[in-house]
């Protein structure tokens, strides 16, 4: 594993403790998408089908079990818990994420790197995960205010997919037959779709202003 790969499992893995932070220390989800939760659940679950199947190291097996189960956990507390669900925007967060979902699939299907039942679902997960940050950004433009832990949480998501394309970079220039093309795309657009909210981010930082993202 090189350090880039190693830097975007960290700042992915702090994301996710942020947002968990937010949600058990606050008990609220405001400024939180819930679509974007259950778009995330669904591409840890379809990609890491290969859990079950494949064993690489125990890092590896690690992290994919951490990943699938908090996010499955942050979707249970917006749905089900009493207190938390209390406080979600439900009138902001009205992206139609099933047509992400579907869109993905049918893309998967025609393309993808080998026609088998796992590879079609990694290629769904990872054109899923390009867009699967959309409700989220969407919501914030709608709140206008962004707190502190909401907007490091974003902050450190779009981290992770910059830290994964230099991974991607260096295992292209250092190995013979680097072929995740479908990822390398992918992962350029998702990084893109950040740039607005990394401005915005870099402002309110740099004039210790609180967050604020234009409607």
């Amino acid at each position: 594993m090189n350090i880039f790969r190693f830097a975007g499992d960290v700042t992915h893995l702090i994301s996710i403790l942020v947002l968990l932070l937010k949600i058990y220390a606050t008990k609220s989800c405001s400024g939180i998408s819930l679509k974007t939760q259950e778009l995330y659940a669904l591409v840890f679950l379809a990609r890491y089908l290969d859990l079950f199947t494949d064993f690489v190291s125990v890092y590896n097996t690690v992290m994919k079990v951490v990943f699938i189960v908090s996010s499955v956990a942050i979707v249970w507390c917006m749905r089900v818990d009493r207190i938390v669900r209390r406080s979600y925007d439900k009138d902001l967060d009205t992206f139609r994420h099933h047509f992400l979902i579907l869109t993905s699939f049918l893309l998967a299907l025609l393309v993808h790197e080998k026609f088998t039942f796992q590879e079609i679902f990694w290629a769904v997960s990872i054109y899923l995960e390009a867009f699967a940050i959309l409700p989220q950004l969407v919501l914030l433009q709608r709140s206008g205010n962004v707190d502190n832990l909401t907007g490091q949480y974003v902050l450190f998501l779009g981290a992770y997919r910059a830290f994964y394309i230099l991974n991607w970079i260096y295992r292209y220039f250092t190995e013979q037959h680097f072929t995740r093309w479908i990822a390398c795309v992918s992962g350029i657009v998702q990084t893109a779709l950040y740039a607005d909210f990394f401005y915005y981010y870099f402002v309110s930082w740099k004039n210790n202003a609180k967050l604020q993202l234009p409607a």
